[in-house]
């Protein structure tokens, strides 16, 4: 496979290129040409390097930022006492430790593809004395471990970028939750305000890889994350998919601008 991974440091964020047409996600890996069988494992690898610094590194990424998209995203869903909730790619807790609060009788199952992941959300729960009602698992959002028709809402967050087959994994969470059950997918997303994307391009390509060299040691998996933001489906279209997989009702709610988006669409 060719390498097209662009040189940002000396050609700016204005080099990068379009987003691959749908369903064709997984042959990319950030601007990277690859074979989609090596996308999960490559995945896996990005995740097990920066586990032990992640939380740590979003904080300085967003300036904190991030906490408040994740109490806006956990409002939306609303959790019930004695709901069953998914939530997938959520290895650190964030999500998970928040839906709990919301609501303490819920069961909520956190399902992550990358092992050291679940353990640092693990130890989290541990040490915050919050590890009742929560399980966690190893598993592919493309191929879920949970019975059809078993959860009563659907959460990933800054997850859905990462999956190799975008369709597939939506219409693996249609088929896990039951009828009437909630979809909602926080990510990073197209920003609409013309002055503030070049603004976040530049503090994006030139900035984030650095941060990541100093604070977690690995400059080439926050390229990759900053690059796989840019190969990430715009909200419509996102919308679109989601509706393709079977939900109704799919909507894209801006957070900061477009910086991140909240999706949301209801299993019938």
């Amino acid at each position: 496979m060719s390498d097209a991974r662009t040189d940002h440091t000396a050609a700016g964020p204005s080099a990068t290129p379009p987003r691959p047409p749908a369903g064709e996600e997984g042959r990319y890996f950030g601007f990277r040409e690859i074979d989609p069988t090596e996308k999960a494992p490559l995945v896996q690898g990005v995740f097990g390097s920066v586990a032990g610094r992640y939380d740590l590194m979003n904080d300085l990424m967003s300036m904190g930022i991030h906490r408040l998209w994740k109490d806006a995203f956990v409002d939306l869903v609303r959790p019930r006492e004695g709901e069953a909730l998914l939530d997938v790619a959520g290895g650190t807790g964030d999500i998970a430790f928040r839906l709990k609060k919301k609501a303490p009788a819920a069961a909520v199952t956190v399902c992550d593809l990358t092992e050291a992941m679940v353990r640092v959300g693990r130890d989290r729960g541990i040490d915050q004395g919050a590890v009742g009602g929560i399980d966690w698992t190893v598993g592919n959002a493309e191929d879920l471990p949970f019975a059809s028709r078993s959860m009563d809402a659907y959460t990933i967050a800054f997850g859905l970028r990462n999956v190799t087959h975008i369709d597939k994994a939506l219409r693996e969470a249609r088929r896990v939750l039951k009828p009437g059950g909630r979809f909602f997918c926080l990510e990073f997303s197209h920003v609409v305000i013309p002055v503030l994307r070049d603004i976040y391009d530049s503090y994006s390509f030139h900035l984030l890889p650095r941060l990541g060299q100093m604070v977690a040691g690995d400059r080439d998996s926050y390229q990759y994350l900053v690059e796989s933001i840019r190969r990430f489906p715009e909200q419509q279209a996102l919308c679109r998919r989601i509706e393709a997989a079977g939900f109704t009702q799919a909507r894209a709610r801006n957070l900061s601008g477009g910086i991140a988006c909240i999706h949301s669409g209801w299993r019938v």
